[in-house]
């Protein structure tokens, strides 16, 4: 029997940890992007003790820990600067297990795409049909078309996702939550809390990143397609009077390192992440908000999973990807529904009553309770 293939569409997070998960389990992978170069949005994620025991799963724990930076002391605050609740380090550390990390996106993407064999990334693919019994995958090149056969295909391809418009035809496409959101990273080598600032309606926040960087992200309750000719402006004209450091850093802040997405997800939870011998994973099953810091360590989790369940080869295969869609999709279903739900409780409550009451309550819980919340999310361990 022949080294098994894998095809991995996609070449995201999600994408890259799943080639790596399976490229360590014996497979050999091809992994198709469709941008003309490997790149990730240049901006910052948090990884949760979650996402970095995956890591530590597909071998790259340490280097990503060596790249990122552990979360400082912070929390929640309001606009005018007020502390609800503050969360010490170590605290979060003894409630997770392990320190959450910020890191630039890049780094793990870098990180990730070294941990793959030579020749294993073709960029400049772009995938434009799927064939779940063959398996195989119809990619498009220029103007050439071809087909890719495989014992696997792997759905990594994003929030608007081609392979699961094909498979799944009767799956509504992503739905506006109702946010948009701005991010950047900047150099700022002053030590910043990790921290989220609450207004009505808004949200701003900061993550500490490795390498003397700093990401920030702000999110509002707008109409969806929005566009300014000056995005910064835009940012700070909705929080440029909040408190320090928010106007501070707004003023470090190049334009064109601004990006404004409007925050999508899958309204409608898919009935199974499988078909045929095509399983979805990332964004592409399960896209989320990001009011959880959870939509990366989904994906690792996805990938460290299908790995271990696909170790046999393409012995049993079949077998193998139903137990990864009984393992993960109950588990991201409900962290995708608990992250709309952080939303609407938390950016985008404007009612001043309901914030009064909320921020009331946020006061009078204990960070130690709170932090058992939080670790919910964040309690998996990789499969031995």
């Amino acid at each position: 029997m022949g080294e098994p293939h894998a095809a991995v569409v996609g070449a995201g997070i999600g994408g890259l940890a799943a080639a790596v998960a399976l490229h360590r389990r014996g497979w050999r992978v091809t992994v198709l992007e469709r941008a003309a170069r490997p790149r990730e949005l240049g901006t910052g994620l948090t990884l949760m003790a979650n996402a970095l025991r995956g890591l530590d799963a597909l071998g790259l724990g340490a280097a990503v820990r060596r790249d990122g930076r552990p979360d400082t002391p912070g929390g929640l605050r309001t606009s005018d600067g007020r502390w609800l609740s503050r969360i010490e380090g170590a605290d979060l550390e003894d409630a997770l297990g392990t320190a959450a990390l910020g890191i630039h996106r890049t780094a793990l993407h870098r990180l990730l795409r070294d941990a793959l064999p030579s020749g294993a990334l073709r960029t400049g693919v772009e995938a434009v049909d799927v064939d779940a019994t063959g398996p195989s995958v119809a990619c498009r090149t220029g103007g050439t078309t071809e087909v890719l056969t495989a014992d696997l295909i792997v759905g990594a391809d994003g929030l608007n996702s081609t392979l699961r418009r094909r498979l799944w035809p009767a799956a509504p496409p992503p739905a506006y939550s109702g946010s948009t959101a701005w991010r950047a990273a900047i150099p700022w080598p002053t030590p910043v809390a990790t921290a989220v600032t609450w207004g009505p309606g808004r949200e701003f926040g900061t993550v500490p990143l490795g390498d003397g960087q700093l990401y920030w992200y702000a999110a509002d309750v707008a109409p969806p397609g929005g566009h300014e000719p000056d995005e910064l402006a835009a940012v700070r004209e909705r929080f440029g009077d909040w408190h320090e450091p928010i106007p501070a850093l707004l003023a470090a802040t190049p334009p064109e390192a601004v990006l404004r997405t409007d925050l999508l997800h899958l309204d409608t939870p898919l009935p199974t992440y499988v078909r045929g011998r095509v399983a979805l994973l990332g964004d592409a099953a399960h896209a989320m908000t990001p009011h959880l810091g959870q939509g990366a360590g989904q994906a690792i989790e996805d990938a460290v999973v299908l790995g271990a369940v696909c170790a046999s080869g393409t012995a049993d295969l079949a077998g193998a990807l139903a137990s990864y869609d009984r393992q993960r999709r109950p588990r991201s279903q409900t962290v995708a529904r608990a992250a709309l739900r952080t939303a609407r409780y938390g950016q985008q409550l404007r009612n001043p009553v309901a914030v009064a009451l909320r921020d009331t309550a946020i006061r009078l819980t204990p960070s130690r309770t709170a932090l058992r919340g939080m670790a919910r999310y964040a309690d998996w361990q990789p499969p031995s």
